[in-house]
């Protein structure tokens, strides 16, 4: 039975002082003991020199890069850029090659990932077949394969018919279905937000209402089946508004955004940057400070790294021809930290619930998600105290860009620790 002890760290978990110091034993992958002193002959030390120690992140909007699940480099890869970034646990978009729609691709990608993986991965089951909105895929096949919830892919369904069907068929089973929400008539080929730098640049924009009428839809179908939803990627301030009113009328929804919706604007685009060309796109400073009192309040559930990994010399071209991504499973921790902990009063503990707790909550890993004993022994240490500088370069991703590149940084993670097994140790 393997052991590791955990010294001098300061435990982000509920009971537990965060200016005091702990130890944590892990045993048999999971955490045996939280205590002030505890000794161990046999369990394998590590000194966390006074820094945090965290719950592993579990990213809830990640895709691969192009090629898909049938290269393994690909699974490699992002399994350890996410282990650079403290992601523990990731749960891949549908719309991968193969796409996630048959239980039979589901066996495939489940027994590759188990092979080359060292963190957890978990599968979206694509709503339609190819992801391509038209017809509904195998639902409850996949879902007894071990799909955890159900994704569009992030197109959005634009057939109501369809989106209400999967909401009360989702209830059977009681999971998510989680839906991006973009109306592609109003969206038609914008490439940036619809607004001043669209119109000084010269290139199609998509408006704030392309989300939030689609939101306000779901949302509206979501209270009829009395299904759970999860609306992912939010970018503006009216869709903060609907989610904040859904909620307090009883809708059974969830959400979550991404570090470059509360850090990043439109600005960005400024001279055709096409590091810049995201899908949602960055929005308005007003949407920021939405997006942030979203987070506050709890109508924003959860951050997810929206890791959309397009290749550099598909961004080295012209805007409109531009691939849409982002590179961010080895940033979206430091953004947060530093925008939301350094700079905006949230603390270590809230991010821990946004981007561990509540999405292991919303996905049922009862046994991941936070720093108790019995609970797996998924875990990070994170330096608060230090600022890095980022430098996409040395990024493990092959998307080696960045729209934080040069700036200092909090909330770097030095070490990464999954089922009990150090994957990074960088004390």
């Amino acid at each position: 039975m393997s052991e590791l002890l955990i010294k001098n760290v300061r435990i982000v978990a509920d009971g537990c002082n965060a200016d005091e110091t702990y130890q944590l034993l892990v045993s048999d992958h999971k955490i045996y003991k939280i205590d002030k002193n505890i000794s161990s002959d046999t369990a394998e030390i590590i000194d966390g020199r006074g820094h945090l120690l965290m719950p592993g992140l579990i990213d809830m909007s990640c895709k691969l890069c192009e090629a898909g699940f049938e290269n393994t480099s690909n699974i490699v890869t992002v399994s350890h850029s996410a282990v650079e970034g403290g992601f523990t646990g990731l749960v891949c978009s549908p719309n991968t090659q193969p796409c996630i729609d048959t239980k039979s691709v589901v066996e495939y990608i489940s027994s590759k990932v188990k092979t080359y993986s060292p963190i957890n991965f978990y599968l979206y089951g694509s709503i339609t077949k190819g992801c391509e909105g038209k017809e509904i895929a195998e639902m409850g096949e996949m879902i007894s394969r071990g799909v955890i919830a159900l994704s569009d892919g992030g197109t959005g369904i634009s057939d109501a018919g369809i989106l209400r069907h999967v909401l009360m068929y989702s209830k059977m089973f009681d999971i998510p279905v989680v839906t991006r929400c973009a109306d592609k008539q109003l969206c038609k080929n914008g490439c940036i937000n619809k607004g001043y730098y669209s119109t000084k640049l010269g290139l199609n924009g998509c408006p704030a209402e392309a989300e939030e009428t689609m939101i306000a839809r779901d949302l509206i179908l979501a209270k009829y089946a009395n299904a759970r939803i999860h609306i992912t990627k939010v970018s503006t301030g009216g869709s903060v508004f609907h989610l904040n009113g859904a909620r307090k009328r009883g809708i059974k929804v969830t959400a979550d955004t991404c570090p470059q919706y509360f850090t990043k604007s439109e600005r960005e685009t400024e001279h055709y940057n096409t590091i810049a060309k995201v899908d949602p796109p960055l929005r308005t400073d007003d949407d920021i400070s939405h997006i942030i009192e979203g987070l506050r309040d709890g109508t924003i559930d959860v951050i997810s790294s929206g890791h959309t990994p397009a290749t550099a010399d598909t961004k080295d071209m012209e805007f409109e021809n531009a691939s849409y991504g982002i590179s961010s499973l080895e940033t979206a921790l430091m953004v947060t930290f530093t925008a939301l902990v350094k700079n905006n009063g949230f603390t270590p503990l809230d991010i821990a619930r946004k981007m561990s707790e509540n999405p292991a909550k919303i996905l049922g890993l009862k046994t991941k998600g936070r720093i108790a004993v019995g609970m797996d022994a998924d875990l990070i240490i994170v330096d608060d105290q230090n600022p890095h500088k980022v430098n996409s370069q040395n990024f493990v991703s092959r998307a080696k860009y960045s729209l934080y590149d040069g700036e200092e940084l909090y909330g770097k993670t030095l070490v990464t620790i999954c089922g009990g097994e150090i994957l990074k140790n960088a004390l």
